[in-house]
This record gives structure tokens, C-alpha cells and sequence, in this order.
């Protein structure tokens, strides 16, 4: 929603990543043991390569051309998994994670979104939820702090601001957001997870074509 707001986007990005930051710090800290960072690693690497064309595109490009480009995929995949039985693909190759990853850090860098790509790959693997999000909200964090450093750094160095400080006053609200998911989570089965990743898919969007 941020994008319909007449401020500057690479601003608007920046702050949806600091309230990312703050969400995704306080989700991984409860879910520090379930993570395997072995397999982590794997979407970094494509996250890496990634992030730095995601960024080039938030500086260089229109964001109303990738935007609606993103948020015609998801409308259009979410609703699509919505109306059909759970899809797990058996073949688990190493090759997808990094893809996943790699589109992962472009959406991160261009739009503040690096969770899409991933969450959705994961979905595609079987896994539980809780899995999934050991899997997910660990990459979002670090590709999220990258990029705000990345796109800081780059904003100083071009003679501009490059980072308000009242973008942290998002925070608060943005944790209470959170407190209210995680405890909506707690109630959902795998299957109710699935369905209601697939609804804020669509939601996510709406909000980049409204």
C-alpha cells in the first residue's frame, strides 16, 4: 500500500524493509533451532546474485512497470492454488532453491518483497509449516538487510539521504501486526497455512496493481 503514496520509492522500499527487519528478527528468534542453515545457504547464493539486479531496477526503472508485472503473477498464482489440490514436486534439485533465491533477492531489491519466490518453492516441497517458515522468514531477514545497507550505502554515495530515521518510527506498528499473525498462526493447521499463504499471495498483489 505504501507504493500509492506520493513519497519517494526507494524510500517507501526502505521502509517496508525496516518493518521487515523488525518482523522477521523477532519471528526468527523463535524459530532459531529449527533452522538448517546448510540449506539456507543454498537460496543465499542465488539471493546474492539476486539482490544487486533487484536494486539496480528500484534506482534505474519505473516502478509501476515491475510492480504490476509482480503483482499480476501473484494475484494470478495465488488464485490458481486456491482452486486446486496441494501441488509437491518430488523433484527436489538444488538448482530450484538457487533459482528460488535469486528471484527472491530481485524482488527484494526492487520492490522490498524477498519472501515471495521463496515461500512459494517451499509450499511446493511438502514440507510443515513450521519448516517452511525455518526456511523462509531466515532468508527474508538477511536479504532484507542487505539490501537496506546496499541501498543506503548507494543513496549516500550519489550525494542523497540514505536513510531517513523516521522511517523507524514504522516499527511499532509493524511488530503489533506480527504479534496478531503469530497468533492467528498458532491455530492453523498445514493445510489451513497453505491456503492462507496462498490468500495474502493474492493479497500482497492486489496492492501492487490497485
Amino acid at each position: 500500500m505504501l507504493f500509492h503514496i506520493s513519497l519517494d520509492p526507494v524510500q517507501i522500499v526502505q521502509i517496508m524493509i525496516v518493518c521487515s527487519i523488525a518482523n522477521q528478527s523477532a519471528m526468527v528468534w523463535s524459530l532459531r533451532r529449527e533452522v538448517r542453515w546448510r540449506e539456507l545457504a543454498v537460496f543465499l547464493i542465488g539471493g546474492a546474485f539476486g539482490l544487486p539486479v533487484g536494486i539496480t531496477v528500484l534506482l534505474k526503472l519505473d516502478r509501476h512497470v515491475y510492480t504490476h508485472v509482480l503483482g499480476v503473477f501473484l494475484v494470478t498464482y495465488g488464485a490458481y492454488m486456491l482452486v486446486r489440490k496441494p501441488l509437491v514436486i518430488r523433484s527436489q534439485k538444488m538448482t530450484f532453491d538457487v533459482l528460488a533465491g535469486l528471484l527472491g533477492g530481485i524482488t527484494g531489491g526492487a520492490a522490498g518483497f524477498p519472501g515471495a519466490f521463496v515461500t512459494i518453492w517451499c509450499g511446493f516441497k511438502g514440507w510443515s509449516k513450521e519448516r517452511q517458515r525455518a526456511m523462509f522468514q531466515p532468508f527474508i531477514l538477511i536479504m532484507q538487510v542487505a539490501a537496506l545497507a546496499t541501498i543506503s550505502l548507494l543513496r549516500h554515495s550519489a550525494g542523497e539521504v540514505g536513510f531517513e530515521p523516521g522511517n523507524l518510527l514504522a516499527i511499532p506498528a509493524a511488530l503489533l501486526g506480527t504479534a496478531v499473525g503469530m497468533t492467528l498462526y498458532k491455530r492453523l493447521s498445514d493445510h489451513h497455512f497453505a491456503r492462507a499463504v496462498n490468500v495474502l499471495l493474492i493479497v500482497s498483489g492486489i496492492s501492487y496493481l490497485a
